[in-house]
């Protein structure tokens, strides 16, 4: 419970109010008039017994600090892990990273995101880290509400994907050392990412069936280490049908290159999982230099497989289901101009409705 208290010693705020938090400790705060001072120990009483309180001393905590006792609370892999405090040690703390977490207001967020020196497509993932943070103490109670809700994000440009045709997806396998001609197959032909591709097991291939169950994947480390780790997300846990042409392939690359005592497919030269780094470095640029195709990364190997899917007549849900993507509007977003036009389709479903069930609206001149 709060009281109010007339404290004559207090010459500009005589009425005090007093009340305990909900750890036990006595708080007070003092105003000039009685009225005041009622209204805010009924609002005190009202949060405290509603769960609400929120102590005023709080929210002190500068955004530095909160962050990194944020930060070291995150569950995340150790690419991710480096990657926020690059985010936050770069862009964040030189210009709010000593701001009280109270005193941070939606207006100073808004000229911090607009000013961000980076491009559009960047702006998302690192103002995404400092969501989190506000989110967080919110929910710690260490402030109020979120001065995050409705900030503007610069808009991305508009970039439509175009797939690699199958004569560039031939030529880059072409092109690629034969230790790894398999992984340009892999890529193309069962749309697995990166990482998922590079943390494929032997156990993980089911010739019989045909499938590649894909359930963890390779990440950079620091240092220049690799990790194996979950995957991105629930949906990305699957297993992938794949053809003659995909299993021929790894069959073909396991009866060349396996090593006894190693559970990875893929594996460099000293028998390690692959890293990400090097061999984006020394070995897929050559390749695609080497193939005239100077802009494509092994993403494009997916966008190549969803292109397949989709002109074989795949619906969304089904695609992104291979591709493991936890909504199927996602998938949308990124293929949608990809689908077959409908337009003719739509024309034809109209006509054949009017002429088939819809009775004549007026008289013929005969009548």
């Amino acid at each position: 419970m709060a009281a109010v208290e007339k404290d004559p010693a207090r010459r500009k705020t005589p009425y005090v109010v007093r009340w305990r938090d909900e750890s036990g400790r006595q708080r007070k705060r003092g105003f000039a008039r009685k009225v005041d001072a009622d209204r805010y120990r009924a609002e005190v009483e009202h949060k405290l017994n509603t769960g609400q309180y929120i102590d005023p001393k709080a929210g002190l905590i500068t955004f530095r600090e909160y962050a990194e006792q944020w930060r070291a609370m995150q569950p995340h892999r150790a690419n991710t892990t480096a990657r926020t405090r690059s985010q936050l040690t770069r862009h964040v703390y030189p210009v709010i990273g000593s701001r009280p977490l109270a005193q941070i207001r939606a207006s100073e967020l808004q000229a911090f995101v607009t000013g961000l020196p980076v491009a559009a497509s960047s702006v998302r993932p690192i103002w995404a880290t400092v969501r989190a943070i506000l989110s967080a103490a919110v929910r710690d109670r260490r402030i109020p509400y979120d001065p995050a809700d409705r900030i503007k994000l610069p808009e991305l440009p508009r970039k439509q994907i175009t797939p690699l045709t199958v004569e560039q997806v031939e030529a880059l396998a072409g092109t690629m050392v034969p230790r790894y001609r398999a992984l340009v197959v892999v890529g193309a032909g069962a749309g697995l990412r990166q990482g998922e591709a590079f943390g494929l097991q032997v156990a993980d291939v089911d010739f019989l069936r045909r499938t590649l169950t894909v359930d963890r994947q390779v990440q950079p480390a620091p240092g220049g280490a690799v990790v194996e780790g979950p995957l991105k997300n629930r949906a990305s846990y699957r297993t992938v049908p794949v053809g003659k042409v995909v299993t021929d392939a790894l069959a073909a690359h396991l009866a060349e290159y396996r090593a006894a005592g190693t559970q990875w497919v893929f594996r460099d030269e000293d028998g390690r999982p692959l890293s990400r780094t090097r061999f984006n470095q020394y070995v897929w640029a050559p390749a695609r230099k080497a193939a005239g195709l100077p802009e494509v990364t092994f993403h494009d190997l997916r966008h190549f497989f969803a292109s397949v899917l989709i002109g074989a007549g795949h619906n969304p849900k089904a695609v992104a289901e291979r591709l493991g993507h936890a909504d199927p509007a996602m998938t949308l977003r990124v293929y949608a101009h990809l689908w077959p036009d409908d337009d003719d389709r739509t024309r034809q479903a109209i006509d054949d409705v009017f002429r088939r069930d819809v009775p004549t609206m007026r008289p013929s001149k005969e009548a």
